[in-house]
């Protein structure tokens, strides 16, 4: 056995109850997010409330939440999330819906709801984001000869897609309608959709975006900052310039944990949508590739996840888990991407890192849902070994490679 085969071996979680790199990825993710939080809201905690571990502590309990949140979805079987997807995607329509009625205006956006009881605001479009996950994982496995065959199959997820987006453009939130938009489309690619209908679905989508950038000054303003933040560096350039000092401060190994100087009410949002911005600041370029290397980490495994369930013919296990890792990849992608410059600013945050409640909850839901996919996978593939051996159903132990 060659060395390389050996490392493989000794590196595979085949013969483990769950996939092990998963947890550890999410994990470290949880970790870093706690301790940049802390470095990146010290300032801004100490201006607004006098405690300077404000954010800090409010972080921590939400990682208790979350992680308390994310134990019981564990615990629920995948046959629950099937049977009340219907009843979800109506949840999240519901919740877009509120906001626009009830919800709490930030920053000229309403993408909040404020629940007496609740110490924390709820973020719908978190929780939107997993109804439709959970939708369109159901629709594909009963509808997917038609949607592989048929333009009307093809077309009526994009129909739900054009209401959540439309909710979400009169928040307005064009992050999450750019991040939902991936999921559904990533989805149905990986359903097996014929490649044309997606080529002529993004010219479409191309020119609609150029029509609707075009239509509002200040969404013009947004698109010529981010191509040349520094023309007007102190107005609509101003957040993406302070992110690249503090990208070009951090060079190598960083200033170090706690010293950044971005974060002394330079950068806007420091411990929320440009976390990533701080930590490049204070760990270099090691520590933001290590930390782009644990997401890839992350999306690998549960593409994995998602392959070694549809291998075992539970295609609606397989479809959540690529829903999930779309969102995932995407939205961390996103945010990375804004923060770099690459990218026209959003207001999404980097999951499991950046502070807020809504966020951390729905990701540690996500994270136990790929792990329960993960789960009752082995123990599929576990029962079905025996009948293989008496020549039952010897294709279905090909989902067993780690």
């Amino acid at each position: 056995m060659s060395r390389l085969s050996r490392l493989r071996e000794r590196l595979s979680t085949a013969d483990q109850p769950f996939d092990g790199w998963l947890v550890i990825a999410a994990l470290a993710l949880l970790l870093i997010g706690w301790v940049m939080v802390t470095s990146a809201s010290s300032e801004v905690a100490s201006s607004l409330t006098g405690n300077a571990w404000y954010f800090s502590l409010r972080h921590g309990a939400f990682l208790l939440v979350s992680m308390t949140i994310g134990i019981l979805a564990l615990r629920v079987p995948l046959g629950w999330w099937k049977a009340n997807g219907p009843l979800l995607l109506l949840v999240g329509i519901v919740l877009l819906a509120a906001v626009l009625v009830v919800g709490r205006e930030v920053n000229g956006s309403k993408r909040w709801l404020s629940l007496p009881g609740v110490p924390f605001n709820i973020q719908a479009s978190e929780i939107a984001k997993l109804c439709l996950i959970v939708y369109m994982a159901g629709y594909l496995e009963r509808f997917l000869p038609q949607v592989r065959q048929e333009w009307g199959a093809f077309l009526r997820p994009l129909v739900v897609l054009g209401l959540f987006g439309g909710l979400l453009i009169f928040e307005p939130d064009y992050g999450a309608v750019v991040v939902m938009t991936g999921c559904v489309m990533g989805m149905l690619l990986m359903a097996g959709a014929p490649w044309g209908r997606f080529l002529l679905l993004m010219v479409l989508v191309a020119a609609l975006g150029a029509v609707v950038a075009i239509a509002e000054p200040y969404r013009m303003a947004r698109l010529t900052s981010f191509v040349d933040p520094w023309a007007d560096q102190f107005a609509s350039g101003y957040q993406l310039t302070q992110a690249l000092i503090a990208f070009g401060r951090g060079e190598w190994l960083g200033t170090g944990l706690g010293n950044s100087v971005q974060k002394l009410f330079y950068l806007p949002e420091a411990h929320t949508d440009f976390v990533f911005a701080v930590l490049a600041e204070e760990l270099g370029l090691v520590g933001a590739v290590t930390v782009i290397g644990l997401f890839a980490l992350l999306v690998w495994r549960a593409m994995a996840v998602g392959r070694r369930a549809e291998l075992a013919g539970m295609a609606f296990a397989g479809y959540v888990s690529y829903g999930i890792a779309l969102v995932i990849g995407a939205q961390a992608f996103i945010n990375i991407a804004v923060s770099s410059g690459m990218l026209p600013t959003k207001g999404l945050t980097l999951p499991l890192l950046s502070y807020g409640g809504s966020s951390l909850v729905v990701s540690c839901v996500m994270v136990a849902m790929l792990l329960r996919v993960d789960i009752e996978t082995r123990q599929s593939v576990r029962r079905a070994r025996p009948t293989a051996a008496r020549g039952g159903a010897p294709g279905k132990s090909k989902g067993t490679q780690a």
